[in-house]
């Protein structure tokens, strides 16, 4: 049986893991895995088959999975990488293809905690006018909520600080700060951010799990405000999971079948 694993993540990876410490992954196990990963940042080193780039290289995810054979496909991308996560739904029932999915559980906000949840990035400006010194840890921006952070930044005298994993899309004035950065991150080396730059908003995803989490201490630790982005909605997988040992036991009762 075949299967591919749309990756990219942690979790993606601690999955693969999983499976090979299971004793599932072939040559010696049933399960041929292909683990599939945009390239952006870096390559995983895996036990399994892993394609970088997407999938127009091969005509697209419904092309590839018909060429390969693919038995079924584990969902395991980021939880705002909607796009994907959707085209995989609608590919995998056209092809009558299981379609699984994996999302860590989202955030929760603890005792000390203040937090704006936002679902629109057009209303992000607005919430940040009267801050001075913003943490943008919500990965890449587009070309145009960068220019409107910008100029408000300039009208505002306000200091952004963008942190991101890959330069940005687009131009970042050099009067503003630019931090490139891979997680994990430890509370240590966020309260010094923090107090570097002496930030009074954190701009961040609601991405869940424990790599990034640390931010979300830091600002709590010294009054920072928050400016939570909440996921967007998903189109519904057909098992849907949020612990890895349980995508294990599933993936081996299929195999079973």
């Amino acid at each position: 049986m075949k299967w591919l694993i749309l990756g990219g993540t942690a979790d993606a990876r601690h999955l693969v893991g999983a499976l090979a410490d299971a004793g599932l992954l072939a040559p010696a196990g049933p399960l041929s895995l292909v683990y599939s990963v945009a390239g952006l940042v870096r390559i995983p080193k895996l036990d399994c088959e892993v394609i970088s780039g997407g999938f127009t290289q091969f005509g697209g995810l419904k092309a590839y999975l018909q060429d390969q054979q693919i038995s079924g496909v584990f969902d395991v991308t980021h939880p705002f990488a909607e796009n994907m996560s959707r085209t995989a739904v609608e590919v995998c029932a056209e092809l009558d293809v299981p379609c699984w999915r994996f999302h860590r559980l989202a955030w929760q906000q603890q005792p000390g905690d203040n937090w704006q949840s936002f679902t629109d990035w057009q209303a992000l400006p607005g919430l940040l006018s009267g801050k001075q010194n913003i943490l943008l840890t919500a990965g890449q921006l587009t070309e145009d909520i960068s220019a409107q952070l910008l100029a408000q930044a300039e009208a505002e005298e306000q200091r952004l600080i963008l942190r991101t994993a890959a330069p940005p899309r687009f131009s970042w004035p050099d009067d503003q700060i630019w931090i490139k950065a891979i997680g994990p991150f430890d509370l240590a080396a966020e309260a010094e951010l923090f107090d570097q730059y002496q930030i009074d908003a954190l701009v961040t995803k609601n991405s869940g799990g424990d790599a990034t989490v640390a931010k979300l201490a830091a600002a709590r630790n010294c009054g920072a405000e928050v400016f939570m982005l909440q996921r967007p909605e998903m189109p519904a997988a057909g098992q849907e999971f949020s612990n890895i040992a349980d995508c294990v036991t599933a993936l081996r009762a299929q195999l079973a079948e």
